[in-house]
């Protein structure tokens, strides 16, 4: 069969100082602690409709038919391995990094060629541990809410090219993603908004003195959600202003449904919450959800 031209993203994500593991743990321990986390990496590119083309090393290489499907896979590997730095008992926790870059490449024998494939290891090459570099090509093609969460880092020579190209960090972090977000607009909001959000017994109040949370599957969010289809950390609410605003940030998307008015589905958006209304993490109304947060807007 001949070579295959086509759009995708290909994503390089290699764990950070491997060698300091096997000094630290030894061959036998380390190369296990390796061997599970490309297995980690491997599932989640899967889950997020990726292609596993080769391991090497400590190192994955993958594509991805979109550049969102690359980024939400990007960033939930690092809130995996986060997590597991939190719970690591031997006290050499794992770090990813990450380059990705939507473009043209050769598919031919299981394998992927090309200048995307070049450009994507120059990434993963500019990449620090817990980052996720890509470039201003692959950022165009993101989702907006996505596109929102990221930051110029520098421009890069690539091999090849007469020019070089600007570089990208996407954001994961929650504490980054709300600092960018909500920076400069937090002063003195007038009139004054408070939300209360309710789910499974518990409130939670936000204020100017409590500007946003986040709300998903993880034990490490502001509110942990019971629903198997939510992300870990599935989605942001954050106060601007005077108003309180949903940000999406999952795999299986987010719903809304404001008192009087249609559902709203969600996936890597946003919008402002008004009145009363109900969220559900993954799952639509239409199905009857029983893990739904409930929440209540208050202007004065």
């Amino acid at each position: 069969m001949a070579p295959k031209t086509i759009n995708i993203a290909i994503m390089f994500a290699d764990i950070a100082g491997s060698t300091k593991l096997y000094d630290t743990l030894g061959d036998q321990a380390a190369r296990a602690k390796v061997a599970a986390s490309i297995d980690t990496m491997s599932e989640i590119t899967s889950q997020n409709s990726g292609t596993v083309i080769k391991t090497i090393g400590d190192e994955v290489m993958c594509t991805f038919p979109t550049a969102e499907d690359a980024g939400t896979a990007a960033w939930e590997i690092q809130e995996t391995f986060e997590e597991e730095a939190e719970t690591c008992s031997d006290g050499s926790p794992v770090a990813i990094r990450i380059g990705m870059h939507f473009g043209p490449a050769i598919m031919e024998g299981g394998d992927v060629f090309g200048d995307a494939v070049n450009i994507a290891a120059r990434m993963a090459a500019q990449a620090k541990a817990k980052q996720i570099i890509t470039t201003q090509d692959t950022l165009d093609k993101l989702p907006p809410a996505m596109r929102a969460s990221t930051r110029f880092v520098d421009h890069a020579p690539i091999k090849g090219k007469k020019e070089e190209i600007d570089i990208f960090e996407i954001i994961w972090q929650e504490e980054d993603v709300t600092r960018m977000a909500t920076g400069m607009v937090l002063d003195k909001p007038t009139p004054e908004a408070k939300l209360t959000l309710t789910y499974n017994g518990q409130a939670v109040e936000l204020s100017k003195q409590r500007p946003g949370l986040v709300m998903g599957r993880s034990q490490n969010c502001d509110l942990t959600i019971n629903e198997k289809l939510a992300s870990r950390q599935h989605v942001r609410i954050e106060l601007r202003r005077d108003k309180f605003f949903i940000v999406d940030q999952s795999t299986n998307g987010t719903h809304v449904m404001v008192d009087g008015s249609p559902e709203e589905f969600l996936r890597r958006e946003e919008i402002p919450l008004t009145g009363n209304g109900r969220i559900s993490l993954g799952r639509g109304f239409s199905e009857d959800p029983e893990e739904v947060v409930e929440f209540k807007l208050l202007v004065s």
